[in-house]
């Protein structure tokens, strides 16, 4: 069966993640065991259930720690950030091939059925150079959500110098002066990580940072289905290529706080001068060559 060959042939592919990075699963559907999260998982859009789809699959994908560094200043990612999307690999698909010859596909991406694809902790980050003594007013509190879809899903490309997915980000911040439409981030010009567990190369002045695939873990579906169940866990993920741009709409009035938030939090910053480091990633993948099959397995888990 060819998702057998491609993801048990490629071991570490696993793979996080995604991503990851969403939102709870429905009431109506609630998978166990395995398929722990799949509930909201697209099986019937048109993408997955398509012929030309050669390759199905469900995933899911938390964060468990990690920052997120612009300039100088460091946010910390605490708490659990969640990924969840459905992705498929038509005949003939896109791929890519590394320097030492090994090639992977690289999967598309559907959208959770409760449009959830990234969920996460709303963050209290401190104004540099007070004293974090009024949250919201000596701080401020930030929502990181998607500026786009996840997209070039590579999962097969853990152990290689590759990133694993693109992930559009935006962030919302707000407290007593910023106003409620503040942000760091757009869907027109967000700010685009491209995590990897390899090794990085980015501009000057930042030098090369390593992530760790972690431990791997192949499973067959337990009702006798076709499904293989892919387990990734305590994996590190790292970016320091991307950059980041200015304020947008900041202020009591809109706009009119842009100049400092950019002055506060070292905005614009080029690429170079940013990094991301996403810790603790622990992801599970369901793939199949069959839709109706892959449906029956999450089903049968119920």
């Amino acid at each position: 069966m060819r998702v057998w060959r491609t993801f048990a042939g490629s071991g570490t592919a696993a793979l996080l993640l995604a991503a990851g990075l969403a939102g709870p699963a429905s009431a109506a559907a609630a998978p166990t065991g395995l398929y722990a999260g799949m509930g909201t998982c697209p099986l019937t859009s048109s993408q997955l259930q398509s012929a030309s789809s050669a390759e199905v699959g469900c995933a899911v994908a938390t964060i468990g720690g990690g920052s997120i560094t612009i300039g100088g200043i460091s946010v910390p990612l605490t708490g659990t950030m969640t990924s969840k999307f459905g992705f498929y690999w038509p005949n003939d698909g896109p791929t890519v091939t590394f320097p030492d010859g090994n090639s992977a596909n690289v999967f598309s991406t559907v959208a959770p059925t409760d449009g959830n694809e990234l969920s996460g902790p709303v963050l209290d980050v401190p104004i540099p150079g007070l004293s974090n003594y009024v949250p919201g007013l000596t701080s401020a509190f930030v929502q990181v959500s998607l500026a786009g879809p996840i997209t070039q899903f590579a999962p097969l490309s853990t152990g290689e110098d590759y990133p694993l997915f693109e992930l559009p980000l935006k962030f919302h911040l707000w407290n007593a002066f910023l106003g409620t439409n503040c942000y760091v981030g757009s869907n027109s010009a967000p700010i685009l990580l491209e995590p990897t567990a390899g090794t990085t190369a980015p501009p000057a002045p930042n030098k090369p940072v390593t992530g760790d695939s972690g431990t791997v873990s192949l499973n067959s579906d337990p009702n006798g289905f076709s499904t293989l169940i892919v387990g990734f866990s305590g994996a590190t993920l790292v970016d320091n290529s991307f950059s980041v741009p200015g304020a947008s709409g900041c202020g009591i009035i809109p706009n009119s706080a842009n100049w400092l938030v950019n002055l506060l939090f070292g905005l614009g910053s080029a690429a170079g001068h940013n990094s991301a480091t996403l810790t603790n990633v622990s992801t599970s993948l369901a793939a199949d060559s069959s839709v109706s099959d892959l449906t029956a397995a999450i089903k049968a888990s119920e």
